[in-house]
C-alpha cells in the first residue's frame, strides 16, 4: 500500500480566486518575500505560484556560495545583511540550513589582480565586512593542496581572503523557507503557471493562471533566468538582460583537504568540499545567450585542466554529475528591484546573474517591506531599472566584459 506525502509546509491547497498578493516564482527570492510579508507585515493572505516545482530553477542548481565582498559601495551592504541572516533565519524557521561560514580565498594571478584586490579589500573593510590581502604562502598556509609554483599557465600572486563567506545548502534554504512561509499562512501552489498579470487604468488587477483567474491588487514576478520573458510578454517592459548558461559538477568524494571555498578569475573556476566529501566547482557563464540547462563537453575539459593545476591533488579524480542553469545577467553585473514606477502593484526582482542565492534573504525582507508599505527601502533605490536610461550602471561589471572579450 502506497501513502502519498504531504510537502514538508503542509497540506495542499485549493487556489482561491482572490490574495492580497501574488509572487510568480517559488524560488529563494519568492519564498523569502512570501516569508517576510507574512512574518514582519502580516500580510498572511498571499499565493506563491511556481510552474514546476519549488526550487526548479536557479535555487536548485547552484553550488551554494554566499558571500560578500563584491565590488561596490551598493552592493557590498546588501550582501552583507545577507550573509548575515543565515543564522537568524536558522534559528527563526527552526530548520538547519546547514550554513558554514568556511571562508573564500579568492586567488590572484597579477599584480594587476592584487592591485584591484587591494581596493575591493578597502572597501569590504570601510563597510564593516571582514577581508584581507595575503600572499601567496598565506595562501598555501590556508590551503594547503594550493600549488604556487611559477610553471603553471597563472601563477598565483596572492589571494583575497574572506572569512565570513562560506556554504549553505541550497535545498535545506528552499524547503526552510516554504515551510516558514506556510507556517506564517502563506500558500505555496506548484505546477501552477502564471500566464498574464491583468491591468486597469495602470494599476495591477489580477493574475490569469492555468488554473484560473486570481484578483489581486499586488504582483511580484521574481523566477531567475525567466523574468525577463515574463515581464516583457506580461506587462510589455523590455530589460537589458541576457540569459546565460552556468554550468557546475562535482567529483567522487575525498577525504577534506578543502576547508575553504577557493576560487580563480584567470581560471574561471571555483570549488569547495562538501559535507560528503564530494569536490563542488563551477565557472564563468557560457559566452553565448540561451535558456538551455544543458550541459557541454567543453567545460568538463575546462574545468578538469584548470582543477588539476592550481590543486594538482585533483588530477584524475572521476565527476559523477554535471548540471546547469539560468544565469540573468545585466550590463553592470547588478539585479533590478523595482515597482510601481512602472505599473502600480507590480514589483519585480530579477537579474541577478549568478549572485541571486548569496543575496536572497536579505533581498526577500526589502522586496517583502517594498511591497507591503509602497515605498522603496533605501538599500534598494540604487537597483531601479531607471539607472540603465541615466547612465548609472554600476561597477561589478568587469570579470563579465574580460571574460566575452576573451572569447
Amino acid at each position: 500500500m502506497f501513502f502519498k506525502k504531504k510537502p514538508l509546509w503542509g497540506k495542499k491547497k485549493q487556489l482561491k480566486t482572490s490574495y492580497d498578493a501574488v509572487i510568480i516564482g517559488g524560488g529563494l527570492h519568492g519564498l523569502a518575500t512570501a516569508y517576510y510579508l507574512a512574518r514582519e507585515h502580516g500580510m498572511r493572505d498571499i499565493a506563491v505560484l511556481e510552474k514546476k516545482h519549488i526550487g526548479f530553477g536557479g535555487a536548485g542548481r547552484n553550488t551554494a556560495i554566499v558571500r560578500a565582498n563584491q565590488r561596490t559601495q551598493y552592493n557590498v551592504p546588501l550582501y552583507k545583511e545577507a550573509l548575515d541572516l543565515w543564522p537568524v533565519l536558522t534559528r527563526e524557521l527552526d530548520y538547519n540550513l546547514m550554513f558554514n561560514n568556511c571562508g573564500n580565498l579568492n586567488l590572484m594571478h597579477s599584480e594587476a589582480a592584487m592591485k584591484a584586490a587591494r581596493m575591493n579589500v578597502a572597501t569590504a573593510q570601510f563597510l564593516g565586512v571582514e577581508s584581507h590581502l595575503i600572499d601567496a604562502k598565506e595562501a598555501k598556509e590556508l590551503v594547503p593542496a594550493l600549488n604556487i609554483k611559477d610553471d603553471i599557465t597563472f601563477p598565483v600572486h596572492g589571494a583575497m581572503f574572506h572569512p565570513p563567506g562560506g556554504i549553505v545548502r541550497h535545498d535545506a534554504a528552499v524547503w526552510g523557507l516554504a515551510k516558514g512561509a506556510a507556517a506564517h499562512g502563506a500558500e505555496i501552489h506548484q505546477h501552477t503557471e502564471a500566464l498574464a498579470v491583468n491591468r486597469e487604468e495602470g494599476k495591477v488587477t489580477g493574475v490569469e493562471t492555468n488554473r484560473g483567474r486570481i484578483t489581486t491588487k499586488k504582483v511580484l514576478i521574481s523566477a531567475g533566468g525567466y523574468s525577463a520573458a515574463l515581464i516583457h510578454a506580461m506587462l510589455g517592459i523590455k530589460l537589458p538582460i541576457s540569459v546565460l548558461t552556468i554550468q557546475a559538477m562535482v567529483t567522487q568524494p575525498v577525504k577534506p583537504l578543502l576547508d575553504h571555498v577557493v576560487s580563480s578569475g584567470a581560471y574561471h573556476c571555483y570549488a569547495n568540499q562538501t559535507l560528503k566529501g564530494e569536490i563542488a566547482t563551477g565557472a564563468h557563464m557560457d559566452p553565448w545567450p540561451n535558456y538551455t540547462t544543458l550541459t557541454t563537453a567543453r567545460y568538463i575539459k575546462h574545468q578538469a585542466e584548470a582543477l588539476s593545476e592550481f590543486l594538482p591533488c585533483l588530477a584524475g579524480l572521476r565527476f559523477m554529475r554535471h548540471w546547469g542553469g539560468l544565469a540573468d545577467m545585466t550590463p553592470d553585473m547588478a539585479p533590478i528591484m523595482d515597482g510601481n514606477d512602472h505599473v502600480e502593484g507590480f514589483f519585480m526582482d530579477c537579474g541577478w546573474g549568478y549572485f541571486g542565492f548569496k543575496s536572497c534573504s536579505a533581498v526577500g525582507k526589502y522586496m517583502a517591506r517594498f511591497m507591503a508599505e509602497d515605498q522603496v527601502p533605501d538599500i534598494l533605490k540604487p537597483f531601479t531599472l531607471r539607472r540603465f536610461e541615466q547612465h548609472r550602471l554600476m561597477g561589478e561589471t568587469a570579470a563579465l566584459v574580460n571574460y566575452t572579450a576573451d572569447n
